[in-house]
C-alpha cells in the first residue's frame, strides 16, 4: 500500500470508529491474551463463528479477537458490546445457550457471569465489578476494546493522532517539555525521570541514535508488558516514534524475550502494518522524518533487563552491564545515544502528546504522576492486569481491586519489586502507590509486579526464593553478586532445612550490605532486598525457624512431624484423598493417621486440610 496521506488516515478513523459503533451491530469482544488462550479461548472463538452462522446472525453479529481483557484467572473471557456484559470461563459447550439468552432474547446468561466473592452475587456489566470499577486505565485505554491486529481499529481510538501533531507542528525541545511537565517516569523499575533522560540523548552530539524498548520483563509473577504488547502494539510503536523524534533517532529496537510468542507475532504485523501506512520507515507521513523498528528476541536472562546488559546483547555479546558512567544517553548501543524505556512507559507517551502534559500530571502524587500498572497475583481472589492511579494505597489494590485473600485466609504480606523488591505487612497497607513512598517501607515499585501472601506464606521460604532466582540469575560478572548471593541463599536453605544458627541471621544481614554497597549494577544491589524486608517485618519467623526448629507458617516441610492432631480432624478424609503417596490411612468418622515411612513430605495433604489439623 501506498503512504496514506492525512485525509486518509483521517477517512479511515471515521470509518472505522462508525462500524464500531454501530449500535445496531452487537459485537462480542473475546479476550485473546495468552492467559486466555492457554484456557481454551481459540476454540471458544471457533464454536461462536460456528454457531453464528448456524443461526444465519453474521450480519447482525461481529466476533472480535481482542488482547488481554486484564482478568487474566477467569478466561476464556467474552464481553457484549454494546453494554458491556462480561462473560467469564467460558467453554464451547457454553456458546449455544449463550447465544439463545444473549443474542437472540437479550437476557444474560446468570450462571456465565462473575459473581462477586463478597456478596456472592452474580454481575452483568464489566463496569459494575469492583475489579475493574477502582481502575484508571491510560496505558491499557485499549485492553479488550480493539482487535490487536488491525491497525484501522487503533487509528479509531485516535490512535496515530499524537504522531501527526508531533511531527507536522512539534519541535523535538517542545516534545521534551511535555514530557517534563507530564513527571512521567520510567515503569521498568528505576524510576528516572522520562523527560530528563530523552533531554540528555537530544543534547547528545551524534548523527546516529536509538530508542530502544525494554519488554524483557524477567520478574515472577510480572506480566504487564506481555499484555501491553499482545493488546496493544501500535500504542508502543508511536510512543517510541515519538521519543525518536525527540532525540533525532532513526532507528529503534524491541528487546523481547522469545518465550513472549504472541506478543512478538502482533509486533510484527503492527510493525508491518504501520509501515504499509507510511507511519513507519522512510519519510513519515510526507514529512521527511524516517524511523524504523525492528524486533530483537532475547533468550530469556534475567540480567538483560538492565539496560547495558541489554545493549550488549542486541550487539551480539553475552548480556552483561557495564560500569557507569558513561551512561547510555551519551553512550549506549554501539557506543551511539541511546534511550531506552519499557513498554508501560512508552504506551503512555501518544496520550501526553495529545492531552499535554499538565493533563497527565493532574493524576498522582506531587513525586509519581499518572497512573501505574500492576500484575495482581499470588493468594488473592481477583488475579489480573490492574491500572490505578498513583497515590491508590495498597489496601485498596489488594482488598478493592484483588477482592482481598482467597479461600478466607488471612492477609499476611505483599511482594512488590519482584527480586529486587520485598514484602509489605499488613499495617503497612495504607501506603500509597508512589516511588518514594514505596521505597521508604523496604520495597521498590519495580515493574509493576504484586504477589499477594496469605498467612501460610513462610516468609523465611520466601525470601529464599527470590534468593535462588537471584543467584541463579546472576550474570557473574561482579564477585559480590555472584558470590554473595549464593552463599545467601546457602545460608536461607539451611535456616528452612532446621540447621539453622543464630550467628546466621547477622551473617545474612552483613552479607546483604555488602551486596548492596558494592555490586557493579543495579540488579546486583538490590538482591537482598527481599531478605533484609522480611528480616525487617517477619524478624519473628527467621528467630522460630533458627532458635525453635519450628516454621510458623507450617510450610517448611524439614521441619513438619506430619501428624494428625485428633482434637482439630474433622474426619473428612481430604487428606487421606489428596495423598499420592498412599501414606495415610482413614475410614469414614475416624481420624487419619498419617505413616511417616511412607510420607514423602510433598505437602498436599497440609494444603487440603482446611482445619490445620496437620502439623
Amino acid at each position: 500500500m501506498s503512504q496514506l496521506s492525512l485525509s486518509e488516515l483521517t477517512k479511515i478513523r471515521e470509518k472505522t470508529k462508525e462500524i464500531i459503533e454501530n449500535p445496531d451491530m452487537i459485537r462480542l469482544m473475546i479476550c485473546g491474551g495468552t492467559g486466555c488462550h492457554a484456557t481454551g479461548s481459540i476454540k471458544v472463538k471457533q464454536t461462536l463463528y460456528e454457531e453464528i452462522e448456524k443461526r444465519g446472525l453474521s450480519d447482525k453479529v461481529q466476533i472480535v479477537e481482542t488482547g488481554c481483557n486484564g482478568f487474566c484467572a477467569l478466561g476464556p473471557l467474552l464481553v457484549v458490546q454494546p453494554g458491556g456484559i462480561f462473560y467469564i470461563q467460558l467453554k464451547s459447550e457454553d456458546i449455544p445457550e449463550l447465544i439463545e439468552g444473549q443474542i437472540i432474547n437479550n437476557t444474560p446468561v446468570e450462571r456465565l457471569l462473575f459473581k462477586d466473592p463478597a456478596s456472592k452475587k452474580r454481575v452483568a456489566k464489566q463496569d459494575d465489578i469492583s475489579f475493574f470499577a477502582h481502575q484508571m486505565p491510560r496505558a491499557l485505554r485499549n485492553k479488550g476494546r480493539i482487535n490487536p491486529e488491525k491497525i484501522d481499529e487503533y487509528i479509531a481510538m485516535d490512535g496515530y493522532v499524537a504522531i501527526v501533531k508531533v511531527l507536522k507542528d512539534m519541535e523535538p525541545a517542545d516534545i521534551v517539555e511535555q514530557m517534563t511537565k507530564s513527571g512521567l517516569r520510567g515503569r521498568g523499575g528505576a524510576g528516572f525521570p522520562t523527560g530528563m533522560k530523552w533531554d540528555f540523548a537530544r543534547k547528545s552530539e551524534g548523527n546516529t541514535k536509538y530508542v530502544l524498548c525494554n519488554a524483557d520483563e524477567g520478574d515472577p509473577g510480572a506480566f504487564m508488558d506481555r499484555s501491553i504488547l499482545e493488546a496493544d502494539p501500535h500504542c508502543v510503536l508511536e510512543g517510541m516514534t515519538i521519543a525518536a523524534k525527540a532525540i533525532n533517532a532513526a532507528k529503534g529496537y524491541i528487546y523481547c524475550r522469545t518465550e513472549y510468542q504472541l506478543a512478538i507475532k502482533r509486533l510484527g504485523i503492527a510493525i508491518k502494518q504501520a509501515k504499509d501506512y507510511g507511519l513507519l520507515g522512510k519519510n513519515i507521513l510526507n514529512t521527511g522524518f524516517d524511523f524504523d523498528v525492528e524486533i530483537y528476541q532475547g533468550a530469556g536472562a534475567f540480567v538483560c533487563g538492565e539496560e547495558t546488559a541489554l545493549m550488549r546483547s542486541i550487539e551480539g555479546k553475552r548480556g552483561m552491564p557495564r560500569p557507569r558512567p558513561p551512561f547510555p544517553a551519551h553512550k549506549g548501543l554501539w557506543e551511539k545515544p541511546s534511550i531506552l524505556n519499557n513498554v508501560e512507559t512508552f504506551s503512555n507517551v501518544p496520550q501526553i502528546m495529545i492531552n499535554g502534559g499538565d493533563w497527565y500530571a493532574s493524576v498522582g502524587t506531587d513525586t509519581s504522576k499518572g497512573t501505574k500498572v500492576f500484575a495482581l497475583s499470588g493468594d488473592v481472589n481477583n488475579i489480573g492486569l490492574v491500572e490505578i492511579p498513583m497515590g491508590t494505597t495498597l489496601r485498596s489494590l489488594v482488598f478493592d481491586i484483588g477482592g482481598g485473600i482467597a479461600k478466607k485466609r488471612k492477609f499476611k504480606a505483599v511482594q512488590l519489586g519482584g527480586p529486587s523488591g520485598g514484602c509489605v505487612p499488613e499495617h503497612l497497607l495504607d501506603t500509597p502507590v508512589g516511588y518514594e513512598e514505596i521505597a521508604k517501607i523496604g520495597a521498590i515499585m519495580g515493574s509493576g509486579g504484586a504477589i499477594v501472601m496469605d498467612d501460610r506464606t513462610c516468609m523465611v521460604d520466601m525470601a529464599r526464593f527470590f534468593m535462588d532466582f537471584i543467584q541463579d540469575e546472576s550474570c557473574g560478572k561482579c564477585t559480590p553478586c555472584r558470590e554473595g548471593t549464593l552463599r545467601m541463599l546457602q545460608i536461607l536453605e539451611k535456616i528452612c532445612n532446621g540447621k539453622g544458627e543464630p550467628k546466621d541471621i547477622k551473617d545474612l544481614e552483613e552479607l546483604s550490605q555488602v551486596i548492596h554497597q558494592s555490586a557493579l549494577c543495579g540488579l546486583g544491589q538490590t538482591a537482598a532486598n527481599p531478605v533484609l524486608s522480611a528480616l525487617k517485618y517477619f524478624r519473628d519467623e527467621f528467630e522460630a525457624h533458627v532458635n525453635e526448629k519450628r516454621c510458623p507458617a507450617k510450610r517448611c516441610s524439614a521441619m513438619l512431624k506430619f501428624e494428625v492432631d485428633p482434637d482439630l480432624c474433622k474426619k473428612c478424609g481430604l487428606c487421606f484423598k489428596s495423598c499420592p503417596a498412599g501414606a495415610i490411612t482413614w475410614k469414614k468418622k475416624e481420624v487419619a493417621v498419617i505413616d511417616k515411612e511412607k510420607c514423602i513430605k510433598c505437602m498436599s495433604c497440609f494444603d487440603k486440610c482446611k482445619f490445620d489439623s496437620i502439623f
